[in-house]
């Protein structure tokens, strides 16, 4: 009887013992992914936009920093509702130079400011001030010209479908999808290759589509990485290329020459940082409707923006910082610019 007793508490114990090793074995197959955020860097940037939020009074905000070689994200904070993103204006000027008929150097006319279509008037921000007048394509976006950015348009184009074709071979609005965030949502644009040049005109520049800031950040990292799209990464891992050159070498350091313009002679200029030198891009807009057409500024949503990487000269980091708010005064330089730059000085003295 002790016999069989111990026999049966041997076998009891063996079987313990292998399954014990089976969930060894499993668990070792598999190890837990290990994220690429860094703790204090989220949690400072967390900071950063959380006070400049209460500043300004946003409803809603988000700001992400991405490694540029690699994807790799490094923070990723949000308060408030899923963020969209209107940045399309360096995307729009990079198909245009991708194309061969305009240049950096080239002019348009951005006149006083209102621009009259067939059947709409297309506006840039001062026009209340006699607007730009003969500005480069350059300084169209160093200044967020949306009339001397949408005559460039119709100059390098001769459709709408071809300037679409020429935003998706970028891969604008990419990725579709990304491990570790369920609520991306898939980049829409509200113009089709059958719609009006009046339609494109407001796309073009900022409207007529729903777009996450981490699409815009990876489209923006591209520039940064010297034409080469990686896939964004909660996870660590070996870096994915999406699209090896999303433009020639020359359109892409063309982009990075507009990129610092915007910083050092435009409307970017509050992002700037007295400790390292920096590229990027600015914006406003309204995140519903179209914002020649509002009737209420002080109930109306903006977003306001900005976009950029740092070192300029050898590009490590890219960050974008995306804020919506109620009302007047909006301002993607002089409000999203700040938080960039703060982001940035941080960095630069930790990393």
């Amino acid at each position: 009887m002790k016999i069989m007793i111990k026999n049966a508490a041997f076998i009891i114990a063996s079987v313990l013992m292998i399954v014990s090793c089976s969930e060894w074995r499993k668990a070792g197959s598999t190890p837990a992914k290990e994220s690429t955020i860094d703790s204090a860097l989220q949690f400072t940037v967390d900071t950063i936009l959380k006070n400049k939020m209460a500043e300004i009074n946003a409803a809603s905000g988000q700001a992400i920093v991405m490694e540029v070689a690699t994807g790799e994200i490094k923070a990723m904070v949000g308060s408030g509702k899923s963020q969209e993103s209107r940045l399309v204006r360096a995307a729009t000027l990079l198909a245009m130079l991708e194309s061969g008929k305009v240049a950096l150097s080239d002019t348009a006319d951005a006149s006083y400011g209102i621009y009259q279509m067939k059947d709409t008037v297309l506006k840039d921000h001062n026009w209340h001030r006699g607007g730009y007048g003969t500005l480069t394509a350059k300084q169209s976006l160093a200044h967020s010209s949306h009339i001397a950015l949408y005559k460039n348009v119709r100059k390098a184009f001769d459709s709408v479908d071809a300037y679409l074709n020429a935003i998706d071979s970028m891969g604008y609005g990419l990725p579709e999808a990304m491990e570790g965030l369920d609520n991306l949502k898939a980049y829409r644009r509200f113009v089709s290759h059958e719609s009006s040049w009046e339609d494109l005109a407001f796309y073009c520049t900022g409207d007529k589509q729903s777009i996450s800031p981490i699409q815009v950040l990876t489209f923006i990292n591209a520039i940064a990485n010297d034409g080469q799209m990686v896939r964004p990464t909660l996870f660590k891992r070996a870096p994915e290329t999406i699209i090896p050159m999303i433009a020639s070498k020359a359109s892409i350091d063309s982009m990075q020459v507009a990129l610092r313009y915007v910083i050092t002679d435009g409307l970017g200029r509050r992002a700037s940082s007295e400790q390292v030198e920096v590229a990027g891009v600015q914006g406003s807009a309204t995140i519903s409707g179209i914002r020649e057409q509002v009737e209420d500024a002080d109930s109306t949503e903006y977003a306001v923006e900005f976009c950029g990487y740092f070192p300029a000269e050898a590009p490590k980091y890219s960050i974008i910082v995306s804020m919506n708010k109620k009302g007047l005064p909006c301002s993607g330089g002089g409000m999203a610019g700040p938080v960039f730059r703060e982001i940035v000085d941080y960095m630069y003295q930790q990393y």
